[in-house]
């Protein structure tokens, strides 16, 4: 079974070299001090994941994935790049098409969360959409507390492929986890009924209220498999966004090794499903920090 990790994130220290250009509002989520590619790279083999979708951190390097790049480039059978993009920039077509040329790229990112700063720009977000169908790039939807909204975008621009982040619900930077940490799922169950979009099961170990190996996301999580299927669900651990809350090993184990999964739903979840919705798989031969 080929292991593949939705989203990671990588980030160097905050140094003036490679400052970190926290958006106004974005939440500094990252909880340690660098976790650099190397870093990932070696608590992926740790705990035997292959390969990784690498998302640029928009809290650390806002719209600027040269540092992914960098990690890539190191790495370059263990990374799928995806890189956010501005809806307020006039020149988000030119840089998506550039994006498509870049090693490794295999999508882009829009945020239109509640909690982001500033009013969503639909026409910025439709002509980006437009451009990615025409690409032929995923987008990755942060819209979690949106999905009203989101759902109406996804509706307009029938030809762009979407992945949904985080299982498009909430989820908590620190403890304590929400008394109700599923409120939004009757939404995503209902977002499933849009044939162009898949959606992360990224960072769901952070909704639950018990400890390792997190029983209580098992039987939510049934229903969004039975809504969405296999095919569209694409495992992940959203490291480093959910430190504060889970360990990475953990996130991983907690899938490999449950029983609520059969062994072909658990290869599907866990890499086969995002190979097929990014059309990238790792190359095993790269397995080591440079």
């Amino acid at each position: 079974m080929t292991v593949i990790d939705a989203q990671v994130h990588a980030y160097e220290a905050n140094t003036p070299a490679r400052p970190w250009r926290l958006a106004p509002g974005a939440p500094a989520y990252h909880f340690h001090d660098h976790v650099t590619g190397d870093e990932v790279v070696e608590a992926m083999n740790r705990v035997g994941v292959d390969g990784a979708i690498l998302v640029s951190p928009i809290s650390m390097y806002g719209y600027d994935a040269s540092y992914a790049m960098e990690v890539q480039r190191a790495h370059p059978g263990r990374f799928g790049l995806v890189k956010p993009i501005d809806s307020d920039d006039p020149a988000a077509v030119d840089i998506i098409a550039e994006w498509k040329k870049t090693p490794g790229a295999v999508g882009i990112r829009i945020l239109m969360g509640v909690g982001w700063p500033g009013e969503p720009n639909r026409s910025g977000f439709d002509r980006i959409l437009r451009e990615a169908a025409r690409q032929d790039f995923p987008v990755n939807f942060f819209c979690w507390g949106n999905l009203d909204a989101a759902m109406g975008l996804i509706d307009r621009n029938p030809n762009t492929r979407f992945v949904i982040d985080h299982l498009g619900i909430p989820q908590p930077l620190t403890p304590p986890v929400p008394a109700e940490p599923w409120t939004d799922l009757p939404k995503v169950l209902e977002l499933a009924k849009r044939p162009n979009a898949a959606i992360k099961v990224t960072g769901a170990c952070t909704l639950a209220h018990e400890p390792y190996p997190y029983r209580d996301i098992w039987d939510p999580l049934a229903q969004l498999f039975d809504a969405w299927g296999f095919e569209r669900c694409l495992w992940g651990t959203d490291w480093t966004r959910a430190v504060a809350l889970v360990d990475y090993d953990e996130s991983v184990e907690a899938f490999r090794m449950t029983d609520r999964l059969s062994q072909s739903e658990r290869a599907m979840l866990m890499g086969g499903a995002c190979a097929r919705v990014y059309g990238w798989s790792p190359r095993s031969s790269d397995d080591s920090p440079a």
